[in-house]
């Protein structure tokens, strides 16, 4: 980048990292050239279309000339910025957390809904809730939380690093009151006695065999822990089916994230756990990405 004779405007940076980007196996090459230099030039990346042809400072290249080379090593644009979008909500990211994915948003959805479904048969005086577990950034949870004012939610993951990713999102999107965060494995820091009415999880349910086929920037930089979920990719899946049922309302929902391949062996567990209505739905791109079943009264 910096060889070139001319001058280095917006418009050329941005050309010239789409190519290289692009060459070293970038899916979406554009869109993480606008992010990253949007980050670079700390700008809202909007700016970037209204400053087509100013040079950039040399200060700024160079940070970009670093991102764009991290990047090239296949390090996470999402990691590279600091954030993913999800929900339309901005979400802190880093090492340590797997980084949302649109297709999880279809659990949010679910949720908000299955929220209104148990609304007219939740106690008097008693709040509706929801558990997120396998939380990771929150971004289940916190989004269920922003777009549900009067619900409270208990967010449990294991993992500290993800924990303060966690924290720092619910801060972020003022909802820290009504999101209590949890650091634990799964139930193991639900009391006996707690009921919720919506349990949502994206647990792991990558194949052991899988995990060395995933793209190189999943495989090398987001936790496995948040990937593996054993040898047909269902283990966590099983445990959190099997316990769900104690903790659930009376009508309650549990909807899990799976791949689309797993979709009749999930429902199966789901069915063998004593779940009824039980549905397949799928994501915006047309596959089947949440199974969602309910308790019954």
């Amino acid at each position: 980048m910096a060889s070139a004779t001319s001058e280095w405007t917006t418009r050329r940076i941005l050309d010239w990292t789409n190519g290289y980007l692009k060459e070293h196996g970038s899916e979406s090459p554009r869109l993480e050239a606008e992010l990253l230099l949007a980050h670079a030039c700390g700008w809202p990346r909007i700016q970037l279309y209204t400053r087509f042809d100013e040079v950039v400072a040399e200060d700024v290249r160079a940070r970009m000339r670093d991102l764009v080379k991290r990047r090239g090593n296949a390090e996470p644009v999402a990691y590279l910025i600091g954030y993913r979008e999800f929900f339309s909500l901005k979400f802190e990211v880093g090492p340590g957390v797997f980084i949302p994915r649109p297709e999880t948003e279809t659990l949010v959805i679910e949720a908000l809904a299955a929220l209104k479904t148990t609304a007219t048969e939740t106690d008097a005086g008693r709040s509706q809730r929801v558990l997120d577990l396998c939380a990771g950034s929150g971004c289940i949870g916190i989004s269920v939380a922003v777009n549900a004012p009067g619900v409270q939610v208990v967010a449990i993951e294991q993992s500290p690093a993800a924990i303060d990713f966690t924290r720092r999102n619910a801060s972020r999107h003022k909802v820290e009151d009504r999101v209590d965060i949890r650091e634990g494995d799964l139930f193991s820091e639900v009391a006996g006695d707690e009921i919720f009415d919506v349990i949502a999880s994206n647990p792991p349910y990558v194949t052991k065999a899988e995990i060395e086929g995933l793209q190189e920037d999943v495989r090398k930089f987001e936790p496995h822990a948040a990937l593996d979920g054993g040898e047909d990719g269902l283990d966590v899946v099983r445990r959190i089916a099997e316990r769900a049922p104690s903790h659930l309302a009376a009508g309650g929902f549990l909807m899990m994230e799976i791949s689309p391949e797993q979709a009749d062996a999930t429902l199966s567990i789901f069915q063998k756990a004593g779940f009824e209505s039980l549905v397949s739905l799928k994501d915006l791109s047309g596959v089947v990405r949440v199974i969602r079943g309910r308790r019954g009264s």
